[in-house]
């Protein structure tokens, strides 16, 4: 069969969470609690970081652009999530699928590359003491951030292309609540393993190489910290550092089932592990990495107390 989109299907049918009217509603408000919680928790880090002039180091620009790529993440599911609760025909265009997919995963892919980012940032700090000040400055910083956001926004238009260009000739249902590839490569009319296997290697490759940097600079971390003498000290680290490596583990474990093994595309309960990764850790990781850390809780302290005084 010809692979140029010969696809009589203009629009797709997501299922969301199948279940009667009154549970959709819960679903609903649940949801615009979660969202609108995540929006304003890490919108605080963002302003936080902007109006303290303290805060203006590379440690709180990246945690700053890390809260804005969490909005930008869940608002990439979530709104669209609601309205198909709210719908009858819970349909989504073929155009609007995929440019939710190609959003979903470059966001999904920035993340994987902003954590690097930041567990390097944190081993200079700690290891390189000294020469962290030269090394990470901020407009390095910056530079780094910007390269993350580009890179990621051109790691998958190539295979999207081509999935886009597979025929689509029924049924047009998608048993998720997010256009992924899995449920998208099932309702092609034509076997892809050649697109199936590629994204899966591609998405292992960005996964794993990522996860093991993430690992190495903690390991580096926890063994510096090993030499402090203040075991007060280093009981703060170890907390800290562990508590950064469940949300990172917890994160990437999903997403490896999830992209890694093309067999877990189709199975039972992929709804849930998307959810926690795509509306669950936007919510979870801001006050894991900020709202433990004394300087950031002295800023949103003090917008508080601003806000308050204004409005008063």
């Amino acid at each position: 069969m010809n692979m140029s989109r010969v696809s009589t299907v203009t629009e797709f049918i997501l299922l969301s969470f199948p279940c009667s009217s009154e549970v959709q509603l819960l679903l609903f408000m649940l949801f615009s609690l979660t969202y609108t919680l995540t929006l304003m928790v890490n919108g605080a880090i963002i302003c936080a970081v902007k109006l303290d002039h303290r805060l203006h180091t590379p440690m709180y620009i990246l945690l700053a652009n890390f809260s804005f790529l969490e909005i930008c993440y869940i608002s990439t599911t979530v709104p669209a999530m609601l309205e198909n609760f709210l719908s009858e025909t819970k349909t989504i265009s073929f155009t609007a699928c995929f440019l939710q997919f190609y959003f979903f995963f470059s966001m999904g892919i920035n993340e994987t590359f902003l954590l690097p980012l930041m567990a390097f940032d944190r081993y200079l700090a700690i290891c390189q003491p000294l020469c962290y000040p030269t090394i990470m400055t901020s407009h390095l910083c910056l530079n780094l951030v910007a390269l993350c956001w580009v890179t990621a926004f051109l790691c998958y238009p190539i295979p999207i292309y081509f999935i886009t260009q597979l025929p689509f000739c029924g049924p047009n249902i998608i048993d998720h609540f997010v256009c992924d590839p899995g449920p998208l490569l099932a309702l092609s009319c034509v076997p892809a393993p050649g697109i199936e296997i590629s994204c899966s290697i591609l998405s292992s490759l960005i996964i794993f190489i990522t996860f093991f940097f993430i690992l190495g600079s903690y390991i580096l971390v926890l063994r510096a910290v090993l030499w402090v003498p203040s075991a007060a000290v280093r009981c703060k680290a170890f907390s800290t550092c562990g508590s950064h490596l469940a949300m990172v583990s917890l994160f990437y474990g999903t997403i490896m089932v999830m992209y890694s093994f093309p067999a877990s595309w189709n199975t039972a309960g992929i709804q849930i592990v998307t959810l926690f990764y795509s509306s669950v850790t936007p919510l979870l990781n801001p006050l894991i990495y900020c709202l433990r850390n004394k300087d950031m809780k002295a800023a949103l302290r003090k917008i508080h107390i601003c806000t308050k005084t204004s409005q008063s």
